[in-house]
């Protein structure tokens, strides 16, 4: 029936549709309105109107300027942005990347937009008619924005082909307030609500499972039951997936907020049957004390842990995130050190790739080895002796699956192989010598830090709330030397400098080359880290020594 009235403010983010006074129609976008006006009042030839919200959209000012850039593309040829960012717009997040959908000569538009904006312009599929321009702004970091034509005979189309209706969404540039909305995708969004815009969004891509379970995390949405029932029979098609696919997207909940609740989503979902295949066996792997948890279950405690530790040691000091004892202490004991982590997070392996997201992987694979070694004694009590050897060989092989470069595939084995090292170090009647803080950062190197990090959460992740303050005050004291050793005095004990190189040693004890060189300059840089040499006498002195007791 139609309303009767002018009263538009029930109409406030809809398209109307009006004859005179009344509203005839209404709808997500101006089509759907004028179709429902047409199927009530057909006779009649209604003007359509988009109601503004209370609260305006706010957008960057790049969106205004790529409008400024396009005089000329409204009207007739109008070009729209859509999805990730009208919704960020909407939720009052920053918009970083930008998706635009448009008819007409795609590529020629947008390298317009690049030459008008100083952006780089690259084609990246010439056929599909769509490119990339990125831009990199003096401060903050870089934008991309993606150019593609739209796909089907016109806008809404495309919108009914996407993934989710939150991501559904789109405006015209030369209108950003007006939303194109024809799924509901911001009823959905204000009711925190997360669904699928179609029963063939997962077989048309199951990669779109992993996403939706990382934006339900990130938005604080709840999944629709029949959304949940499509993903869950769709999660058999993953393996159809590219590796690169999944590898990026894993590595987006990873990096991402909750990772922990994303991971417990994909299980329940039955994911890991088909993806990250190694963790599903970690599953009812039981654990003798201090473990108040199954291997996997302290797997994601773990992983949830991590993430509550990193924000405890941000680069700005989280209150909130250091309200309880163990996070307070973290930050009383190793806060002094928040920029050098912050710059060893934010450092690279890879450009596509954070740290921060392989060491998360990491986190989740810590204990890949346990189900292989598990060994139960005759009193009943569970060992795992190797199982740090065993999860980096496992985790190897899953980082060379998901395509990661050589270095980040070290970084996670190494990472793995050594992750109870500093717990063992606290466990030690005394502190740390400097023998084993130049062994550990030998054996380890950067990733030495990584493990530190992880060694917290792992400690956490072990006790639960049984954790004893003595045992977590002296863990913290063994990672604070650690750091103090490679940040502060890494001359000392972690790469004391050299006092002769190879061919001065052949030279001094007339040696030929081989591997006997290399053992007797790495016995003398422990030696120098524990102090026992400090000159370049006392260094041949030392390499005489050890061949004589060769005999």
């Amino acid at each position: 029936m139609p309303s009767r009235g002018d009263d538009l403010n029930l109409y406030r983010g809809r398209w109307v549709a009006l004859v005179g006074d009344r509203v005839v129609g209404q709808g997500g976008s101006p089509e759907q309105a004028l179709r429902a006006a047409k199927a009530s009042r057909p006779k009649d030839t209604p003007k359509v109107i988009y109601v503004q919200p209370y609260q305006p959209f706010v957008f960057t000012d790049l969106m205004q300027r790529v409008a400024q850039a396009l005089p000329e593309q409204s009207g007739s040829n109008p070009v729209y942005l859509v999805g990730g960012a009208v919704r960020d717009a909407m939720s009052g997040r920053d918009v970083h990347d930008m998706d635009f959908a448009l008819s007409g000569d795609v590529l020629k538009i947008a390298r317009k937009v690049a030459n008008r904006i100083g952006a780089a312009y690259y084609p990246l599929d010439e056929e599909r008619l769509t490119a990339r321009l990125v831009l990199i702004p003096r401060e903050g970091p870089r934008k991309i924005l993606d150019f593609a034509a739209i796909r089907g005979p016109d806008l809404e189309s495309d919108l009914r082909a996407r993934d989710f209706t939150i991501n559904a969404m789109a405006v015209e540039i030369h209108q950003p307030q007006a939303l194109i909305d024809p799924l509901g995708g911001a009823p959905d969004l204000r009711a925190k609500l997360l669904r699928a815009c179609s029963p063939a969004s997962f077989i048309d891509d199951p990669l779109r499972i992993l996403r939706g379970i990382r934006q339900a995390a990130a938005y604080r949405l709840h999944i629709a039951p029949d959304t949940r029932k499509l993903m869950r029979e769709s999660v058999s098609r993953l393996p159809q997936v590219s590796s690169e696919r999944l590898r990026d997207e894993i590595f987006r909940i990873l990096e991402g907020e909750q990772p922990a609740t994303s991971l417990r989503a994909l299980e329940m979902l039955g994911v890991f049957k088909y993806v990250l295949t190694e963790l599903s066996g970690l599953k009812g792997v039981q654990q003798s004390a201090p473990h108040v948890l199954d291997v996997w279950g302290h797997t994601l405690d773990v992983v949830d842990k991590l993430d509550v530790v990193l924000q405890a040691l941000a680069p700005q000091y989280n209150e909130e995130a250091s309200a309880n004892l163990s996070m307070g202490l973290v930050s009383v004991q190793l806060g002094r050190f928040r920029e050098k982590i912050g710059e060893h997070l934010a450092a690279s392996l890879n450009p596509e790739r954070s740290l921060r997201g392989l060491l998360m992987l990491a986190a989740l694979y810590h204990d890949a080895g346990k189900p292989q070694t598990r060994h139960e004694e005759e009193g009943g009590r569970v060992r795992f002796i190797g199982h740090e050897s065993e999860g980096a060989t496992i985790v190897s092989e899953r980082g060379q699956a998901l395509k990661l470069s050589n270095v980040e595939v070290d970084r996670l084995r190494t990472i793995v192989a050594n992750h109870l090292r500093p717990i063992l170090l606290a466990q030690a009647a005394q502190e740390p010598t400097r023998k084993a803080i130049y062994r550990f950062f030998r054996d380890t190197g950067p990733a030495g830090v990584d493990v530190c990090l992880l060694s917290l959460a792992d400690l956490l992740g072990v006790y639960g709330v049984t954790l004893p303050t003595e045992v977590w005050a002296k863990h913290l004291e063994v990672v604070r030397k650690l750091f103090e050793a490679w940040w502060e005095h890494p001359e000392e004990s972690v790469s004391p400098p050299a006092l002769l190189n190879g061919n001065e040693l052949m030279e001094a004890l007339s040696l030929r080359p081989g591997p006997k060189v290399g053992q007797l300059l790495e016995a003398i840089r422990e030696a120098q880290a524990t102090g026992q040499v400090q000159t370049r006498e006392a260094a041949l002195s030392l390499a005489e020594s050890i061949l004589s007791s060769y005999g």
